[in-house]
């Protein structure tokens, strides 16, 4: 059998669907060499897949899912932060989520998938947490709060369109910040009632950060979806403690975030 004919039956049979490697060890041939033949016929057909550009609602057009986004943002203000080193081509979002919460890592992912449908994702496992990362040349487009230096030393601002999204989804905002800087936990305190003590549970909301600027965003939506909270003096540290206590607000908090999972 010549070349040609082995050739060409590879190539019949990679059309077909064959696997290169099942093709590779019917006729006795490399892989890469296998490889190659499929290359020049898909070129030669037209049919090469081309490099798919980052998804960019700014430089594109394309569509945004603005709820998705609400959520990430929340996340990015939280626990995100973008680095670019001298050695990669384009610059890294970085979620940090707890281990202990991989509902919360999933949605994570998720959210990213949504907002930029082209770019994928990956986990990275370090002690006590997994970082969720994203590789995207249009980060700066989606986060124009990234600069140097740590968030609370530097003014957070929302752009007016980033404004618009979170005043449509306001929930998803919250959800994000909570799922990153806080927590819903259940606080008990006894009374004596006839004689008996008795244990009563109460859940409550809290939000941290040091970002003074964070902090009144995340108040502010708060007061915008009807929400009643009380701040604590800033921490020497400038930390700042958010708390929803109240029983109608936290009904309100459950049923659009819930404990984190």
């Amino acid at each position: 059998m010549t070349t040609n004919s082995v050739r060409e039956q590879a190539v019949h049979l990679l059309r077909g669907g064959m696997a290169n490697t099942e093709v590779a060890r019917r006729f006795g041939v490399p892989p890469g060499t296998v490889a190659w033949w499929k290359h020049q016929d898909l070129a030669k057909r037209g049919q090469l897949p081309g490099r798919k550009r980052s998804t960019c609602t700014h430089c594109f057009g394309d569509a945004l899912d603005r709820p998705a986004y609400a959520y990430l943002l929340g996340l990015y203000l939280g626990d995100g932060h973008i680095t670019w080193p001298e050695q990669h081509r384009s610059p890294s979002l970085f979620i940090t989520c707890d281990a202990k919460w991989p509902g919360i890592i999933d949605s994570v992912d998720q959210a990213m998938r949504q907002v930029m449908p082209r770019n994928r994702p990956c986990r990275i496992r370090r002690t006590g947490c997994y970082v969720v990362k994203l590789y995207s040349k249009h980060l700066y487009c989606y986060f124009p709060q990234h600069g140097p230096g740590k968030k609370h030393e530097r003014t957070i601002a929302l752009e007016p369109w980033q404004q618009e999204i979170v005043d449509a989804h306001p929930w998803d905002f919250l959800r994000g910040l909570i799922h990153s800087d806080g927590c819903r936990i259940t606080n008990w305190a006894t009374r004596r009632v006839d004689g008996a003590v008795r244990r009563y549970e109460y859940p409550r909301y809290f939000f941290t950060n040091t970002s003074a600027d964070i902090v009144r965003l995340f108040t502010d939506t708060l007061d915008a979806v009807g929400v009643q909270w009380k701040a604590s003096i800033p921490r020497p540290t400038g930390q700042v403690n958010v708390s929803v206590a109240r029983k109608e607000s936290v009904a309100l908090m459950d049923t659009h975030i819930g404990p984190k999972y």
